[in-house]
């Protein structure tokens, strides 16, 4: 009977060990848990059976040896403890980037079509690591991995981060760790906005001025938006670029892990660093200053507004046009992908209204609109592109002037654009602001820096990038965007990266069917643990309380929720500071009248877990309606 006991015992400790959640970002197609563990030891071995194979070896090496101590140098093979396998004969199931891993207690075989599919299933087999993989140093921690089958290839062949880094330049060693970051959750592409009114990145050899004046500009502070203006003579000593061999090493170091660099040099708009070097370009030729965060712009709620400063090239100038072959000449020489983003967004037409020249193209091209010259420059900048052999991409502004069958739009205003760019047979990138912005606040902004609009960590996970009614083959896939206003280093891009990062990584790669964010919380949670060890900061917006107020008749009334499951939330009106003794959040309240102050606090299994978040009257019916 003791003995009968025992082996229950046994067995269900057994199936408890199988049992145990494997917490993946993004989630896998297929994933069968087997019994038993693999222990990675200090005698492991990496093995790849093909010389192509090689980089996504040394690759893993490298992250399994700095944390562990051990010295695992990968090798030609086909029996290694840890086994990448290219296929001799393709599974078709897999395509390019797709990979199978079957982890059992002899050993881990990753097998793949090419070469991405082996870094993919690398990548996956650190996260079935313990946590302290991600240490930055050595450190200790019982190395298993649980015996697990997967089968995994993605949704979307476009799975993308924009990286502003106009607004704030970052240094060539940070946009290096925010590839290792981006490509660990099988994001394949890095969309590099590399020029905007508030800096130019790249060297341009033939145009020495745009690095020389425009990538610098006067020193700061305060909020981005509401700064001084430069004076005469001030010095400019902040910014930076990238010469051309900075950008040559960062294209290597993202093409071992997989990640495309598409460049965005933004025109004819968002110009003005470049008209600060060469102000010629513009229509009234007047001396622009590289901005450093003023306000320089009325804007109209509508999505309309009026430049204070001239930011837009000239379309009637042909000497425009030579500037710009110059600069997709270097451009293209230098980027091996297909494509070049010319972006074409928020291109402010008042100043070409009042211009001679572009009045005399206007009447020589029949163009009644002042807004259809953009069409006329965008379609010159395709036909640049076209003869250093690149495909022209831009943003979905680039729609309403007419375009080529062969451009491809990047759909932002949110998903309008996208449906009726796929409707006229162009392909689509879908990166709408309502579910892909990454620069909108994650949580209130009573905690936050204020910024004019949020994004919650669940709103992006619940996208759906292909709209109802359309054709999904011209929806290449999507990206979140991080634009850096606000964000002026690698940190804190990260705090506004995760895990609405993380959420989407899951929205590109996994199959549709598989969303469930409940689910996607558990895991989200994980991986904040994990980033705590990786030094990888992160938001928890998603513990906070969401607070809305609206007007029943002349009431203020109280609506709250909670963004994940199981959070508690209790509030004072009475200059309280508020705890799980306080009054429970249940259902809609109606406010007391009186100049009272709102205290929310969120609450998980009896503890303090979300920010305190307080909001005076006057705040609350600021949001009633809202």
């Amino acid at each position: 009977m003791h003995i009968a006991r025992l082996l229950v015992l046994a067995l269900g400790v057994t199936i408890a060990r199988a049992q145990t959640p494997v917490h993946l970002i993004p989630q896998p197609v297929s994933l069968q848990q087997q019994k038993g563990l693999f222990t990675l030891t200090r005698s492991a071995s990496i093995q790849y059976n093909q010389a192509d194979g090689k980089t996504a070896a040394d690759l893993l090496a490298k992250q399994l040896n700095g944390p562990t101590g051990f010295s695992i140098q990968p090798k030609t093979g086909t029996s290694g403890t840890i086994q990448l396998t290219l296929n001799a004969t393709p599974d078709a199931k897999l395509g390019d980037e797709g990979y199978t891993l079957n982890a059992t207690d002899k050993g881990v075989h990753i097998t793949a079509n090419k070469p991405a599919g082996l870094f993919y299933g690398a990548q996956t087999l650190t996260q079935l690591l313990p946590k302290e993989i991600g240490s930055k140093t050595k450190t200790s921690a019982n190395w298993t991995v649980p015996a697990v089958l997967i089968t995994d290839y993605p949704r979307f062949g476009w799975r993308g981060i924009m990286l502003d880094v106009s607004r704030h330049f970052f240094p060539k060693e940070d946009v290096k760790t925010f590839i290792d970051q981006i490509a660990k959750l099988k994001y394949n592409t890095l969309h590099w906005h590399l020029t905007d009114d508030n800096g130019w990145r790249i060297e341009i050899k033939s145009l020495p001025k745009l690095t020389s004046v425009g990538a610098w500009r006067v020193a700061r502070s305060g909020h981005f938006g509401d700064r001084e203006d430069p004076k005469p003579g001030e010095p400019t000593p902040y910014g930076g670029f990238y010469t051309q061999d900075d950008v040559r090493e960062i294209i290597r170091y993202a093409q071992d892990r997989n990640v495309t660099i598409v460049p965005e040099v933004d025109i004819p708009g968002h110009s003005m660093a470049a008209l600060a070097a060469y102000p010629e370009l513009s229509c009234t030729k007047q001396p622009v200053s590289v901005n450093p965060g003023t306000n320089f712009a009325d804007w109209y709620g509508n999505g309309t507004f009026k430049m204070k400063v001239e930011n837009t090239l000239n379309p009637s100038d042909e000497k425009v046009y030579e500037f710009l072959d110059k600069v997709f000449t270097e451009v293209a020489a230098l980027f091996p992908n297909p494509y070049i983003h010319a972006g074409g967004d928020e291109c402010y037409k008042g100043y070409w209204a009042q211009d001679p020249g572009c009045q005399a193209l206007m009447k020589k091209l029949n163009i009644r609109h002042v807004e259809d010259l953009q069409g006329y420059f965008m379609g010159r900048v395709e036909k640049i592109l076209a003869s250093k052999g690149k495909k022209f991409l831009g943003w979905d502004e680039i729609l309403e002037g007419g375009i080529s069958p062969t451009a491809t739009v990047m759909s932002w205003r949110g998903v309008k654009g996208g449906i009726e760019a796929a409707h006229m047979g162009h392909n689509v990138v879908m990166t709408p602001t309502t579910f892909a912005y990454l620069d909108y606040n994650q949580g209130d902004n009573a905690v936050d820096p204020p910024i004019y609009a949020t994004l919650r960590a669940q709103t992006s996970y619940n996208y759906e990038p292909v709209p109802d009614g359309i054709d999904p083959k011209f929806i290449l896939g999507g990206q979140g965007n991080l634009w850096t206003e606000q964000i002026p280093n690698l940190r804190y891009a990260e705090y506004m990266m995760y895990p609405r990062g993380w959420a989407l990584a899951e929205v590109y790669w996994s199959p549709k069917e598989a969303k469930n964010w409940p689910n996607f919380v558990q895991r989200m949670e994980t991986h904040f643990d994990r980033a705590d060890v990786a030094q990888v900061n992160h938001a928890k917006a998603v513990y906070d309380a969401i607070v809305k107020t609206s007007m029943n008749g002349d009431k203020l009334m109280l609506n709250m929720a909670g963004e994940i499951p199981n959070l508690d939330i209790y509030y004072t009106t009475d200059d309280t500071m508020p705890d799980q003794f306080s009054t429970k959040y249940t259902q809609p309240v109606e406010l007391p009248d009186g100049p009272i102050t709102l205290r929310v606090i969120t609450y998980r299994a009896g503890k303090p877990i979300g920010h305190l978040i307080t909001l005076s009257r006057d705040a609350l019916m600021k949001r009633a309606g809202r």
